[in-house]
């Protein structure tokens, strides 16, 4: 009965939004993370930023991603170098003290 009153062609549009929703929540969730972790922008420029985000979230990620974009897999680059540094720290801390 299911099957009779649900079309193959809907359910492959189903799944092809929920998809495009999917994706875009992650494009949304990557750009805040961008934003939050940019060292270059101000306490201002950043809650400017995620009340864009908020407010209207597709507009905000596209005009974003146009005007920062270039440069999001250099900040990325540079956490995870830090991030390894820390933990290289503390391996080498633990290490060195004894019992």
């Amino acid at each position: 009965m299911f099957a009779t009153n649900y079309p193959m062609a809907n359910i492959f549009v189903s799944l092809l939004s929920l998809v495009v929703m999917v994706l875009w929540v992650v494009l949304v969730v990557h750009v805040l993370a961008d934003v939050l972790r940019s060292h270059d922008l101000s306490g201002g420029a950043k809650a400017a930023w995620v009340t864009l985000l908020i407010v209207l979230p597709f507009v905000g990620s596209l005009i974003y991603l146009v005007a920062r974009g270039g440069s999001m897999h250099e900040r990325h680059a540079q956490a995870l170098q830090a991030q390894q540094r820390a933990f290289e720290d503390y391996i080498r801390k633990v290490a060195n003290t004894k019992e």
